[in-house]
């Protein structure tokens, strides 16, 4: 720990975006945004880079719906004239990856692995077979063909940045992301990548509420909270959590035995409230009580990584979480582009605000502008070692000049070691089957799964049913053009 220790006597992780200089003129860079028609993390991204003074560059976005990356470009070029906006940035859309990635710097990549209507099938065929999902895009069967799907186009991602863009660095935010992050390292190992996921910031915003709450302080900024972190991504725990030199241990504890805090819910209360992200940390709580470390991730996908919270429907909401609909992710997804249009027409207003993400900060760290400590999903160099050495897994990690330096975790505490490793065995699995179009190893994945307790015969009926729906060996791996 002592390369996190000294860093952070020199680091101020908290409000980042007060923090940029204009004493240094702006560095210049090249990113390429593959999935450029997105309407979540490519707009994420746009807001970010606008109040960035020490960026300029220019933004090229790779779709394989061209008028959708077309629109996102239009976008951020009337962003420029936001009156709130401090940097100088040019987008335009691409109709090939390679003159997307041409000299690049950097290397987004947020997709969406085949349709929304893929993910509907992954979803609604285990639950044929008593097997729910809440969120589906990570582990269980839907998470596990999605990877199947995910990991062909990444192999092909892969290979065109190796090509084209040999030495930006790459940043993933696609789900699942460790099977993503881990087919870029597998398929072209000299390429400098690393995934990026914000759930463990809810827990740090949870742990500052307690702060708040329990000490009697003004709630810090969650970058103040100190924590080791370890596991997989979506399934990440903190080891130890720090506020000023408190322990906050003992404050997770006396909130948990606060009456009322741990209790069942009710359906007809979790749906009253109308929000499929409905979360209050009944799961985390529980799995604190029972294994004595503190999970960070929302609970919706918790409850996808352990056996015993989502028997039916009743029982899920039990736990204050709730199922999403894929019909909800389609309204979303055209309420955004609804939205976009509005406000590329004047007909709706643009607020340009930091979205509270790092991706800037990232690039500023990697660009040696600034040192930087956060989560991030790489390959296990050591930092757990009690893990296989290769496997993505998530940990703090220092961002310094052109380079990531995970942070050592130390070992996978023994009473959570089985519930981690099972997945990191099951990832790297997946990534096999993926790349190999192996059915067996395939089903070897799903068969292993925490949520797949139904008899074998069962489970090979459902994973036959859902790679004939889904078809994920039709996706090349080859580099797209």
């Amino acid at each position: 720990m002592a390369v996190q220790r000294a860093l952070e006597q020199k680091v101020d992780n908290t409000a980042p975006a007060q923090q940029y200089r204009t004493d240094l003129p702006p560095t210049p860079i090249k990113i390429c945004y593959i999935g450029g028609g997105s309407v979540g993390w490519a707009h994420i991204l746009m807001y970010d880079l606008a109040l960035c003074p020490e960026l300029t560059g220019e933004v090229r976005l790779y779709d394989i719906d061209y008028r959708r990356a077309e629109r996102n470009a239009a976008f951020g070029n009337i962003l420029q004239s936001h009156p709130s906006t401090v940097s100088k940035f040019k987008y335009r859309a691409v109709k090939t990856l390679t003159s997307g990635l041409k000299d690049a710097d950097f290397v987004f990549l947020s997709i969406t692995p085949g349709s929304l209507d893929d993910m509907a099938r992954d979803i609604a065929i285990p639950a044929r077979f008593g097997i729910l999902h809440p969120v589906g895009d990570t582990v269980g069967p839907a998470g596990h063909v999605r990877a199947l799907r995910c990991c062909r186009l990444y192999a092909g991602f892969a290979k065109a940045i190796a090509e084209h863009a040999p030495k930006a660095w790459v940043i993933n935010y696609t789900n699942p992301m460790t099977a993503c992050t881990r087919t870029l390292t597998k398929v072209a190992p000299s390429l400098k990548v690393m995934g990026c996921c914000h759930e463990v910031f809810g827990t740090q915003n949870l742990l500052a509420q307690l702060v708040e709450k329990y000490l009697g302080a003004p709630k810090p900024h969650r970058s103040e909270i100190k924590c080791d972190v370890t596991g997989v991504n979506h399934f990440t725990w903190i080891t130890r959590a720090t506020w000023n030199g408190h322990d906050l241990y003992p404050i997770v504890q006396k909130h948990i035995d606060e009456p009322g805090v741990v209790r069942p819910y009710k359906t007809k209360e979790v749906l009253a409230t109308n929000n499929v992200f409905h979360n209050k940390h009944q799961i985390t709580f529980e799995l604190f009580k029972r294994f004595g470390y503190l999970p960070a991730a929302g609970d919706r996908h918790l409850a996808e990584f352990v056996t015993g919270f989502l028997k039916n429907e009743d029982e899920v909401h039990r736990w204050a979480i709730a199922l999403t609909p894929v019909a909800w992710r389609k309204q979303k997804v055209l309420e955004r582009i609804r939205t976009m249009k509005q406000r590329a027409a004047g007909k709706a207003a643009i607020e340009v605000k930091h979205s509270g993400e790092e991706g800037i900060d990232q690039i500023l760290a990697l660009l040696g502008r600034r040192a930087l400590i956060t989560n991030v999903n790489v390959e296990n160099q050591g930092q757990i070692p009690n893990l296989p050495l290769g496997a993505v897994v998530e940990t703090n990690a220092a961002f310094l000049s052109d380079r990531v330096q995970p942070v050592s975790a130390g070992p996978v505490p023994a009473p959570i070691l089985g519930l981690v490793s099972r997945h990191v065995y099951n990832q790297e699995l997946i990534v096999e089957a993926a790349l190999e179009a192996d059915e067996q190893k395939a089903f070897a994945t799903i068969a292993n799964d925490p949520l797949v307790t139904i008899p074998m015969d069962n489970a090979w009926k459902m994973t036959q049913q859902m790679l004939a729906a889904t078809k994920p060996w039709s996706y090349s791996t080859n580099a797209p053009r």
